[in-house]
């Protein structure tokens, strides 16, 4: 009885150990992607592309139309807030930038 139980043991730990892998390549990018770092709109990536944190204020833009957030383009994650044009940066959901694509 003993054994069968120690066996059972041991079978049961090398299959978590080969498992691990798996699980810890996935954890950390969780876990980066929710503790991504606002955009600095005053930052050059955000005023090369004339981002803004609250989507109105790019009204005279002439790219721009009423409705457009980052919250409906193509290029946005809702559940990071991040933005494929600014890596390793989350931003405003309300906000937008001259890159918007319509999300499809």
């Amino acid at each position: 009885m003993a054994d069968q139980n120690r066996r059972r043991f041991m079978r049961q730990g090398a299959l978590g150990l080969a498992a691990l892998p798996l699980g810890a390549g996935v954890l950390p990018r969780t876990a980066l992607a929710q503790s991504l770092p606002r955009l600095d709109p005053s930052s050059s990536n955000a005023r090369a592309l004339n981002y803004v944190e609250k989507a109105s204020d790019a009204s005279d833009h002439p790219a721009y139309e009423p409705g457009q957030t980052c919250a409906n383009c193509m290029f946005y994650t809702a559940d990071t807030q991040g933005c494929q044009l600014f890596p390793q940066h989350s931003v405003a959901s309300g906000g937008w930038c001259q890159s918007w694509t319509e999300a499809g």
